[in-house]
């Protein structure tokens, strides 16, 4: 078991504070993403909890003992890191079996341990290969097989998936979760600037920004129910649609907020009209870019093929009671 417990965390490079006033538990089990902007202190927050960061300030609790000043060798976390790191002159057997080494374990031991976490990676055709020998994919499947064998109470993933194509990373996300199901009591918290890594991976989802905790929920909660204007803006691809000023008037609010697919077409006489500038269709569904004369175009998705072309008149609302408002604080106004 590997409950977490956050009390009070502040990390500070000298002046410059980091991380302010960090409180989150962590179950066993959980999967936890951390998401957020470049530079709101995602990757620090998970570096403080692996022990490679001090805590400036607060606490860290790992079943319930404080951690602050263990060793992160003996907090029993491991790691997986954007780059692999793996060692280039090792085979993947070696690179597996390394940190078994050093606890000078039975060599019976060590191939058994490995061998399981192979079979369980589908690594077990590579053993004998060098790192260079691999594809990204299976380099990333041996840098959490390295951490596998060390039978961690908490994963950290730091943006694992960052260096691999499209395809491969649908391919290693389905894998992580699979990994995730078959080891129920193992801890998982995994830092991405992903959405779709987030939405579909996550039990929960921990928004940073600017070192402080926005909202923590499960994905679907943050993407019904943001509880400010930065979470509905950063979660959700496509991202919601804002309409401000005059537009907004008629909600007597600042802001409304409408995600692309909540969108309702219409003859005339829509909440809101523009002219289509762009259209993409997908297949299976197709997007409508509409300037409304703001910076940024409102987007609307459609079920299908879209028949609309650059310079069309469009008029639109949002479907029913499917939009949310916002003050001038950016705080949720209930409808």
């Amino acid at each position: 078991m590997a409950d977490l417990k956050i009390r009070n965390l502040y990390k500070n490079y000298g002046a410059v504070e980091i991380l302010k006033d960090i409180n989150l538990d962590i179950k066993s089990g959980e999967f936890i993403v951390f998401v957020g902007p470049s530079g709101c202190g995602k990757s620090t927050l998970l570096r403080c909890i692996s022990g490679l960061e001090n805590i400036t300030k607060g606490t860290l609790e790992i079943d319930g003992r404080i951690v602050n000043d263990v060793a992160p060798s003996k907090r029993g976390i491991a790691m997986v890191f954007q780059s692999y790191a793996l060692y280039p002159h090792m085979t993947v057997f070696d690179n597996m079996a390394y940190s078994l080494k050093l606890q000078k374990l039975p060599k019976e031991k060590i191939k058994e341990m490995v061998d399981a976490a192979a079979d369980k990676l589908q690594l077990t055709d590579y053993l004998d290969r060098l790192p260079k020998a691999l594809s990204g994919g299976q380099r990333q499947r041996v840098a959490i097989g390295r951490a596998i064998v060390r039978d961690p109470k908490v994963f950290l993933f730091d943006e694992p998936l960052s260096n691999l194509d499209a395809a491969l990373r649908v391919q290693m996300r389905m894998e992580i979760a699979t990994l995730n199901d078959s080891l129920p009591d193992t801890t998982m918290i995994y830092v991405t600037h992903d959405q779709v890594e987030a939405m579909t991976m996550a039990d929960r989802i921990v928004v940073l920004r600017d070192g402080i905790v926005q909202q923590v929920g499960t994905p679907m909660e943050l993407y019904e129910s943001p509880k400010s204007l930065f979470v509905a803006q950063f979660i959700g691809s496509p991202k919601m649609n804002f309409m401000t000023g005059a537009d907004a008037e008629k909600f007597r609010a600042t802001t409304v907020g409408v995600r692309p697919e909540h969108f309702e077409i219409e003859k005339s006489g829509g909440t809101w009209s523009g002219k289509v500038i762009y259209s993409e269709n997908l297949g299976s569904d197709s997007y409508v870019y509409v300037d409304m004369g703001a910076q940024e175009p409102v987007i609307i998705r459609q079920e299908g093929k879209s028949d609309y072309r650059a310079g069309d008149d469009i008029s639109f609302s949002p479907r029913g009671n499917m939009y949310h408002l916002f003050d001038d604080k950016g705080l949720p106004i209930d409808h």
